[in-house]
């Protein structure tokens, strides 16, 4: 990558830039051992439930809450997150950032449990999003559970869909790229869909369900 490049894609990260809300919640994560978004994927991700104007949205892999705050930001106002995670320490960590954010409780469902197991539960064609950011060794399934959820029109978005710069090297053949390569071949071969990979973050893998 050229140092031009390299130059405009951290200008478009910082383009919106996170308040203290936000940051306190990657502050959390930071010293939960999370994982989270990056601020240009996030700013995506609020686009999309903005455009949607997104009443019913999943999240797979709640953190300490940046990506959630992110979706509902965007989300119509009545709008109600449903967010999973296997943590309890996560989940108190995001309820205390849409505490700080003035969510109302209405407007999140937050569920400790295996995705895995909390996602065949879900209504069928029910959702506006999806948002798949948790364990990869799941993902395949993830992806074949958003979709089942989603309603036409609505989007699938996989955070980590470039996994570290490796999902591009075709030499990386470890277990968790090859898991995120194929995921990815399998949406962008699938009549259902009508997918994009956006290299904002560390890759964000959206569909659109037809």
């Amino acid at each position: 990558m050229s140092s031009d490049k390299a130059q405009s894609w951290a200008y478009s990260e910082d383009f919106v830039p996170e308040d203290d809300v936000l940051l306190a919640a990657r502050e959390r994560a930071g010293q939960l051992g999370c994982s989270v978004i990056a601020p240009g994927a996030g700013a995506v991700l609020r686009l999309l439930a903005a455009t949607l104007r997104a009443r019913s949205v999943v999240e797979v892999g709640t953190g300490t809450g940046v990506a959630s705050l992110w979706l509902l930001r965007g989300m119509a106002p009545d709008g109600v997150l449903t967010t999973i995670d296997i943590e309890a320490e996560h989940l108190t960590a995001a309820k205390a950032a849409f505490a700080a954010e003035g969510v109302r409780s209405t407007r999140t469902r937050a569920i400790c449990g295996r995705a895995g197991d909390v996602l065949p539960r879900l209504a069928d064609a029910a959702y506006d999003l999806v948002l798949v950011s948790a364990d990869k060794d799941g993902l395949p399934d993830y992806v074949e559970q958003a979709l089942r959820l989603l309603r036409p029109g609505g989007v699938l978005a996989v955070d980590d869909a470039l996994w570290h710069d490796r999902v591009a090297d075709p030499a990386r053949r470890d277990e968790v790229t090859t898991t995120v390569r194929e995921v990815g071949r399998s949406l962008a071969h699938d009549d259902r869909v009508v997918p994009a990979l956006v290299p904002s973050g560390n890759g964000l893998l959206l569909a659109v369900r037809r």
